[in-house]
């Protein structure tokens, strides 16, 4: 039974650790509010959307459902979209004033976090084609302990984001390490974006 976990736990960091808009959206949020409890709404959608992954990756209803090309267009698509929204958002923080800048309301953190986990091909594509193939191997209980693995590395990954964040915040007082933060922020996301604009080129 410790094959499972010990996969499960090792699998999910190595998909989790690499830079990608998702983590840098968590941890962004961390660093914009004021208090962890703020920014629950980004890591509980994160965090839920990363199981909705990886429960239909190891079901095998993701992979059904991504063979259908029209759907991949659509899914790239819409995810270039709300990317380069984000990122366009993210970069125009500089126009408030540092005394006066609002960090995202709740509504708009679970939005963007939806569009970044669950409209990113790359993470769609890892989580079936890594996480899903490597559950195949298992069956009943011990698929079952494999699921929960990588389930519990993400979201104690996220609140760990988040809580790197709150403290980055926390030492910039002036606020100007924030705004930086951000358009950093939205320069990873526009990359990502082209990427998936690239992969978008190629299907069609």
């Amino acid at each position: 039974m410790l094959q499972p976990v010990v996969h499960g736990l090792l699998l999910a960091l190595g998909l989790i650790l690499p830079l990608g808009a998702q983590n840098v959206f968590v941890f962004n949020q961390g660093a914009n509010h004021k208090s962890i409890y703020k920014s629950l709404p980004v890591i509980i959608t994160a965090g839920f959307c990363d199981t909705l992954l990886i429960l239909l990756a190891i079901l095998g209803i993701s992979l059904i459902l991504l063979s259908l090309p029209i759907l991949q267009i659509t899914i790239y698509c819409i995810g270039i979209v709300f990317l380069v929204y984000m990122a366009w958002s993210l970069w125009t923080s500089h126009q408030h004033q540092l005394q006066t800048y609002k960090p995202m309301s709740a509504k708009k953190q679970i939005g963007f976090a939806l569009s970044v986990s669950l409209l990113n091909p790359h993470a769609i594509m890892d989580t079936i084609g890594v996480i899903g193939t490597s559950a195949a191997v298992y069956e009943g209980t011990e698929k079952v302990v494999f699921a929960v693995a990588t389930v519990l590395v993400s979201w104690v990954w996220f609140f760990l984001l988040a809580i790197a964040g709150k403290f980055v915040g926390h030492v910039d007082k002036t606020g100007k390490y924030i705004l930086s933060l951000n358009k950093c922020s939205a320069i990873i996301i526009i990359i990502v974006a082209l990427m998936i604009l690239k992969q978008l080129v190629e299907i069609m």
